[in-house]
């Protein structure tokens, strides 16, 4: 049963399936480290420590949750170790919460501006584009007039891959030839979408040139040319890591943070890899919030994160 509920049973079994290769993991070697332990001792948090860095969720992180359990045992006195997976699920929750993390609105959920332009930016491969036509399936079935644009125009195969999610998702897209210039496709983009009346605009952005300051300038020119369009455009710029990367997908988080204004993070690729534990570390390290994950590759496997859910699905 989960904490609190917040997402459907079909939703739920989802997550359950997607995080499966980490949980089995995470379980197995917890299991090892309390066989034959009757209580929480020092030797049972020191194997604790180590499953949880070596799941990626990080030494930072690890520390704070070991912390956090130290102080649980010292309260309680004596904790039983076949309670530890509910102790791990109570304070791993209870320190998301102390950051950036809280459960944002469905998809349905009224929107902050209209039209409300996502500006998509990631490293190639991290499943930018597939994230990106997962979201518009999301917006377009919960109603809303979703509109993309392919403004990563340094691969032509980025532009032909967003064609394919367009149909599938059955949106519109605004799209040029391979080195065309981005912003002007950002810009053609945004003004189809007023005229049109669109409600969600999400935009692809290169995943990759030659070095981070191009980088840095290409992005900040699209939202520049994307604010003439829509005054106080892009609102959300979406940051898409790789899970399956591990801690080089915390890695390429501080690397995109530190030169663009990212203010919400997907993360893909959960359904086919054991370091699921680097959403706890990236949610907890960065400040960012994780808004969506990827539990498998259809296109209806794209979630709203949840805290709750997504640490109850870890260690039940």
């Amino acid at each position: 049963m989960s904490l609190f509920g917040f997402i459907g049973k079909k939703e739920k079994e989802n997550l359950n399936k997607g995080l499966e290769k980490t949980r089995e993991s995470v379980f197995a070697r917890i299991s090892r480290a309390i066989a034959g332990k009757s209580h929480v001792d020092d030797e049972v948090l020191d194997n604790l420590e180590e499953i949880l860095i070596s799941s990626d969720v990080g030494v930072e992180t690890t520390l704070r949750i070991i912390d956090r359990i130290e102080k649980r045992v010292a309260r309680d006195k004596y904790l039983n170790t076949v309670e530890l997976n509910k102790i791990l699920k109570e304070e791993i929750a209870a320190l998301l919460a102390e950051n950036k993390t809280s459960p944002v609105p469905d998809f349905s959920s009224p929107l902050p501006a209209v039209p409300y332009v996502i500006m998509v930016v990631g490293v190639n491969g991290t499943g930018k584009t597939t994230t990106i036509g997962k979201l518009a399936y999301q917006y377009k079935k919960a109603g809303r007039k979703v509109l993309l644009g392919a403004a990563d125009t340094f691969r032509a195969a980025a532009i032909d891959q967003l064609s394919i999610w367009a149909q599938r998702a059955d949106v519109p897209l605004v799209k040029s030839q391979m080195g065309s210039d981005p912003g002007s496709v950002a810009y053609e983009t945004l003004q189809k979408a007023v005229s049109t009346g669109a409600e969600v605009v999400i935009v692809d952005t290169a995943g990759r040139l030659h070095n981070k300051v191009n980088l840095m300038n290409e992005l900040a020119k699209i939202r520049r040319v994307m604010e003439k369009v829509v005054p106080g455009a892009p609102h959300e710029v979406l940051l898409v890591l790789d899970g399956s990367t591990g801690q080089n997908a915390f890695e390429q988080a501080k690397q995109f943070t530190s030169f663009t204004g990212i203010t919400a993070l997907a993360i893909t690729k959960l359904d086919g890899t054991a370091k699921g534990g680097v959403v706890l570390g990236i949610s907890d390290q960065l400040k960012i919030p994780v808004k969506y994950i990827g539990t498998g590759e259809k296109i209806e496997d794209l979630q709203i994160f949840d805290r709750f859910e997504f640490v109850d699905s870890l260690f039940s």
